[in-house]
């Protein structure tokens, strides 16, 4: 079994939080882009 925690003790404070504001952005820009897809389709199929 991986020891994640482990891992992120090992990591400096700095860099944790770079890793999780990059984590944090990506699962935001991937629900964003999930919902416009989303939209976008609904939009489609009303119009025609």
């Amino acid at each position: 079994m991986f020891d994640f925690k482990a891992l992120l003790e090992s990591l400096p404070i700095m860099g944790l939080g770079m890793l999780g504001i990059f984590i944090v952005i990506g699962i935001i820009m991937g629900i964003i882009w999930i919902l416009g897809k989303v939209f976008t389709e609904k939009k489609d199929n009303k119009n025609q």
